[in-house]
């Protein structure tokens, strides 16, 4: 049998993290299959800041030298140089961002780097150490951007709360309202997805350096040292779940998909309203686009490319679901899936809710166009309501207003033009003063209960929305 080179072999693995126990190459398909630095350098800076609060912890563990710790920062700052200026070099071997900087570290600082991966596993440092670090930087992105659209949304609700439309239920005309309850029905369902995104942060801010790859950290390290220097919370309280649970990123996943949807139910509402069709709105050329045959086109697609992306977000939570529900505990390399759908639902998120913002804050309205369209038929409540003050109940006074509505049918005619005689046949009730129900102001201002559409209500919802703003940035 001929000898095998032991050393020879493992010069092909030796530069892995975990290439002790390997021998040979490893198929260069499979090398890039398993490779993840192509979508998780964006952690570098998350990285560094984790590799630099640990190294302190060793340090006070008294593992590695105060000029130990002074090297490894100097060097951790000159990669953190390199990658702001775009300079830094991926090469060959360096299957993700954790290899990349530490492979670097050694090129510049020499064998000292070895010490900082002491007691410290890529399941704690890059993989959820790293995510909880740029996903907390990405909530608080996120979190000012929600702000900006919502402000921008109640402050065009104030300037334009005179304006009345029609309100649709099934997509039908209902009832009139005020073009500025619509707006802020869509600002109040955002301020849940705020809320929700403060909640997502404070879980997300929980430190789990220090848990090794399953069984914890062997070398008294202070990981309350880690949790000041990280700025964290609190500290993971099993080293098991911290490594192998996602729970806060199929979280942040799920949140995008709700919030987008949210958006998705606005754009929706927008696009019929831009149409020639109803000509409420018009959306400005900015966020607008022709067609490549047609010239007169002028069409809504960043509301449409809206819409579309609350199919993307929730596509990425479900293959996360998917994924995490078959697999055992801890650590499972099925868990590389994590990162791409979280990168992807922030860029996504962000993104939308610029272009959202930039839609609501230019947006043209077409006030008389509005309320052209409100008829007489979406005050057949409002007859309902008229008997109803005469001591009528509800159901019967429901269908005395039914019984009036076919009868303007039957005649052609709109329901304000029967007269006082053809409503006393459907019941005797019916008097002169039933005119005063044919004005759609006076039909606006009657709901002035807490939440409703008439002017004073809609302003304390802008005022209650303006202190929910102040409370929420602070």
């Amino acid at each position: 049998m001929p000898s095998i080179d032991i050393l020879a072999l493992f010069y092909e693995q030796g530069s892995k993290l975990w290439g002790g126990r390997f021998v040979g190459s490893m198929d260069p398909v499979m090398e890039k299959f398993s490779a993840s630095i192509g979508y998780d350098q964006r952690l570098w800076d998350a990285d560094i800041r984790g590799s630099k609060a640990y190294v302190k912890a060793l340090q006070k563990a008294e593992l590695v030298s105060e000029e130990e710790t002074e090297l490894i920062l100097r060097g951790l700052d000159t990669i953190a140089g390199e990658w702001a200026a775009g300079d830094f070099e991926i090469k060959r071997g360096d299957e993700d961002i954790h290899t990349a900087i530490e492979r670097r570290l050694k090129e510049l600082i020499g064998d000292v780097s070895g010490k900082l991966h002491t007691g410290r596993s890529r399941n704690d440092q890059q993989v959820v150490t790293d995510m909880r670090l740029w996903l907390r930087d990405a909530v608080s992105t996120l979190k000012t951007d929600i702000m900006q659209l919502i402000s921008t949304m109640v402050e065009r609700a104030a300037v334009e709360i005179d304006v009345l439309f029609p309100g649709y239920t099934h997509m039908q005309r209902a009832q009139p309202i005020r073009w500025s309850h619509w707006i802020l029905s869509h600002a109040v369902a955002l301020t849940r997805d705020a809320e929700r995104l403060q909640e997502i942060h404070r879980r997300v801010n929980v430190l789990p350096l220090g848990s090794g790859a399953i069984a914890g950290n062997p070398f008294n390290i202070d990981r309350e040292l880690l949790r000041k220097e990280l700025s964290f919370d609190a500290i993971s309280i099993n080293s098991m779940d911290a490594t192998g649970q996602r729970d806060f990123v199929a979280e942040f996943l799920f949140w995008a998909s709700l919030c987008l949807t949210h958006l998705s139910k606005m754009s929706e509402d927008l696009i019929l309203y831009s149409t020639k069709e109803f000509s409420f709105v018009s959306l400005p050329d900015a966020y607008s686009t022709g067609s490549s045959l047609m010239p007169q086109k002028k069409n809504a697609d960043s509301l449409e490319l809206i819409r579309s992306k609350a199919g993307r977000a929730f596509g990425r939570c479900a293959g996360l679901l998917m994924t995490l529900k078959g697999l055992p505990s801890t650590y499972n390399r099925d868990l590389q899936e994590d990162k791409e759908g979280m990168f992807d639902c922030y860029d996504t998120v962000h993104a939308v809710l610029q272009v959202a913002t930039g839609v609501m804050s230019t947006l043209m309205i077409h006030p008389k166009v509005m309320e052209r369209v409100l008829s007489p038929d979406m005050l057949a409540t409002d007859l309902a309501y008229y008997l109803v003050r005469k001591g009528v109940p509800f159901r019967e006074a429901h269908g005395c207003s039914g019984k009036a509505v076919l009868l303007a049918e039957s005649k052609n005619i709109p329901l304000n033009q029967l007269t006082v005689e053809d409503l006393r046949k459907v019941s005797p009730l019916f008097d002169n003063d039933v005119s005063a129900v044919w004005n759609y102001a006076g039909s606006v201002e009657q709901y002035s209960a807490t939440g409703g559409t008439s002017k004073s209500s809609v302003t304390a919802q802008i005022q209650h929305l303006r202190d929910w703003l102040k409370t929420y940035k602070n």
